[in-house]
Order: C-alpha cells, then sequence, then structure tokens
C-alpha cells in the first residue's frame, strides 16, 4: 500500500494495473476538496484518451488497481 499525501497529488503520474480501453496511464488533473478544504477526490484523465474520471484519493493506495509513475 502506497503512502500518499492527498495535497501532494496534483500533477502526479499513475499506472493502471488492469487496463481498460486501452488506457494504461493516467495523471491527476484536479483536486476535488471538502468544506473543510480536506481533498475528499482526485480527477483522473487517460493521458491517450483524455477521458477524465473522478475517485475517491484513497483508491490510489490500492497496489492491485494503481502503481505510482508511469511504468
Amino acid at each position: 500500500m502506497h503512502r500518499i499525501n492527498p495535497d501532494k497529488l496534483q500533477q502526479s503520474k499513475w499506472t493502471a494495473v488492469a487496463p481498460k480501453h486501452k488506457e494504461k496511464h493516467f495523471m491527476v488533473t484536479k483536486l476535488v476538496r471538502d468544506e473543510e478544504e480536506k481533498v475528499v477526490q482526485v480527477v483522473l484523465e487517460a493521458v491517450i484518451t483524455r477521458r477524465e474520471f473522478t475517485l475517491p484519493w484513497q483508491a490510489l493506495k490500492d497496489d492491485e488497481t494503481w502503481r505510482m509513475g508511469w511504468k
């Protein structure tokens, strides 16, 4: 499991362990914060298709789904 500082996720790069739709490499393009300014979600953009989706930032800790960096 990765140790992640949610405030430093902006522009970070991630690799999907099991790519779908040929989308393997992703970049965090936006941090979604709550009213207390805590990061609750991230917006990931697929590098090849530019498709975006939102997920809880804690999902990036899962080694079975995500790897830090582009590999």
